[in-house]
């Protein structure tokens, strides 16, 4: 099975290096790894192998097998592959939802070849993060600190599982999430910055930014908005704009030249907040699903 992971993985950074964009979101290849030792292939990757050879494949969440992924092999495009496994995964699953990442013109061309219509836009947002650009002051009676392994995991997944209660993938974090998260090199506690309603003693908000270690020398050095939250107790009291900023002064301290994030292509308020603060779209990651009488489920 560990062997099957590496050639997930190779199969992966083969496409990512054509298409300038990853095929894989990362709960799905956390949950991959998971599974690494095993003598079975796990419910979550529907491989398809030609002479020996990964080259297509469709991965999900261990906890989401409708919300499905999939890639083909740069040197096995343009044969139908891609298709071919969407009509499989399809039979088995009528509901399934398929991420293209980039929504490039090989998946919205898959997408119509097998009836599918798009029913969800992620926007990749970024801007230019200069040393002395970003502040955060926060409103009077609140503090900030970082999160401290061993002591605050439970505090935070309980104000993120609230702030997200209706998102579909970031409101199903578990302790095994954050676990797993935790152990990922990139993982760094003092970039995981939580707010504290000092009268109350509660827990207000956080910003979880990511700085990944797989970066080439030379290039910009970029990190990410991961999570900005905030508990529904403290929403509309002016904590959302400082809790940000407050990530973005770490992620300049660290030496981050552009900053990256991710919102919904239909969270207007959102999308303005983050215009404001300097940052403009830079990609669109698209779900497609297949109409079920006359409607496109969400």
């Amino acid at each position: 099975m560990s062997d099957l992971v590496q050639q997930v993985e190779e199969l992966a950074a083969a496409a990512t290096e054509v298409d300038g964009v990853a095929p894989f979101s990362e709960q799905p290849l956390l949950d991959l790894r998971s599974h690494a030792g095993s003598s079975e292939v796990p419910a979550s990757l529907r491989p398809v192998v030609v002479d020996g050879r990964l080259v297509v494949a469709a991965l999900h969440p261990d906890d989401d097998p409708d919300s499905v992924e999939v890639v083909v092999h740069p040197d096995h495009r343009r044969r139908g592959l891609g298709g071919e496994l969407v009509r499989a995964v399809l039979a088995d699953r009528p509901a399934a939802r398929f991420w293209a990442h980039g929504n490039l013109p090989a998946a919205r061309a898959t997408a119509r070849a097998t009836g599918l219509e798009l029913v969800r836009e992620l926007l990749r947002m970024e801007r230019e993060l200069g040393p002395t650009s970003v502040g955060g002051v926060l409103p009077e009676g609140f503090s900030a600190r970082a999160f401290e392994p061993g002591r605050d995991e439970e505090a935070w997944l309980e104000v993120n599982a609230a702030a997200f209660a209706h998102h579909p993938e970031q409101g199903r974090m578990t302790r095994t999430d954050l676990d797993r998260r935790m152990a990922e090199p990139w993982f760094d506690p003092a970039g995981l910055i939580l707010v504290h309603d000092d009268t109350a003693g509660a827990l207000a908000g956080s910003h979880w930014t990511k700085v990944p270690t797989d970066q080439t020398e030379g290039e910009p050095r970029r990190g990410e908005v991961y999570v900005v939250a905030v508990a529904p107790a403290y929403q509309g009291r002016g904590l959302a704009r400082p809790v940000t900023e407050l990530g973005l002064a770490h992620l300049a301290s660290v030496g981050v030249d552009v900053v990256e994030l991710y919102v919904e292509g239909d969270n207007t308020p959102a999308l303005r907040t983050y215009e404001r603060q300097g940052f403009t779209r830079a990609a669109t990651d698209a779900m497609y699903a297949r109409a079920v009488h006359g409607a496109v489920p969400k």
